[in-house]
């Protein structure tokens, strides 16, 4: 009896004393253990969940499921609108600039176009059309004529290319309108220069200057129409013969025409005090016209 006591007792005791091995070494790894799982899934869940959030270098997968960050457009449709006038308060500021922008160029074309346009009106004073005479050269010699024939009707009393090459017909024509005329010529190279004189004009046997100091001389040589007055150094205004019509004198004649009206000469003179009035001294006429002056009329605007 004693015997099978002790031995049931070397066996509790040796079961007792084994147990706590048993326990050190868990019946679970660590991977199988309740607690193991719910951290292992947690970690994965969090390092899943910062995976996602935040692009690892890298990656090419993580990178790709990694949501763009969102980026403000409103500076950049700011700058757009600015380009392309869309935005309300840009447009406005580039619709107000564009539009003093067209107030001063508006301004500017008026500035510099008004005498342009008087010049297009004046230009309906003339009867006929010239050869020589512009908008701008029109407003140019009418602001030079003197006020006796401001208003008048301009008409062309005699032209190389309607009545023919001769200072005679020419002659002969200017006494049509008595008056001060106004003699228009230009050169083949582009120069057109002319003088105020009086008419009818009286051609002399020998040489005689005539005129009177509103005789003027005028050129477009230098770009812009100039004109020369007398300087009062003598009174050399205009001479008249047959076979030539001069200007100015004292050194040279200002402007020379000879009898058939193809060639002319233009040099320095004392009277006007002017340069040469074409391209150059010795040059072939391209054409001649004289204007004469008078008011309007039911004839003459019919």
């Amino acid at each position: 009896m004693h015997a099978l006591k002790d031995k049931v007792s070397q066996k509790l005791s040796n079961l007792f004393a084994d147990s706590p091995s048993q326990s050190a070494s868990p019946r679970y790894s660590n991977s199988d253990s309740p607690k193991a799982r719910l951290n292992s899934s947690v970690g994965k869940s969090l390092s899943s969940y910062f995976s996602f959030v935040v692009p690892q270098s890298g990656n090419d997968d993580d990178s790709e499921s990694c949501p763009p960050l969102p980026i403000r457009t409103d500076s950049y449709e700011s700058i757009e609108n600015c380009k392309s006038g869309n935005g309300h308060d840009q447009a406005g500021t580039f619709k107000e600039s564009d539009k003093d922008c067209e107030l001063r160029v508006s301004a500017k074309v008026e500035e510099s176009g008004n005498d342009y346009f008087l010049g297009v009106k004046q230009m309906r004073e003339l009867t006929e059309g010239s050869v020589f005479i512009t908008a701008n050269l029109c407003e140019f010699l009418h602001a030079s004529l003197p006020n006796i024939v401001r208003g008048c009707k301009w008409i062309l009393l005699y032209s190389t290319l309607k009545h023919g090459i001769s200072l005679r017909t020419l002659l002969r024509r200017s006494g049509e309108l008595p008056g001060p005329c106004l003699l228009v010529a230009g050169d083949k190279k582009g120069a057109v220069f002319g003088a105020l004189l009086e008419c009818p004009l009286q051609p002399t046997p020998k040489r005689k200057y005539q005129g009177t100091s509103q005789t003027f001389l005028f050129t477009t040589i230098y770009g812009e129409p100039r004109i020369f007055r007398p300087t009062g150094a003598n009174r050399y205004y205009l001479m008249c013969m047959n076979e030539f019509l001069a200007f100015g004198g004292g050194g040279n004649f200002a402007l020379c025409l000879d009898e058939d009206l193809l060639k002319a000469t233009s040099g320095p003179s004392e009277t006007f005090g002017n340069e040469c009035l074409a391209s150059s001294t010795e040059f072939e006429l391209k054409n001649v016209e004289l204007w004469g002056f008078a008011h309007a009329s039911q004839y003459l605007s019919s």
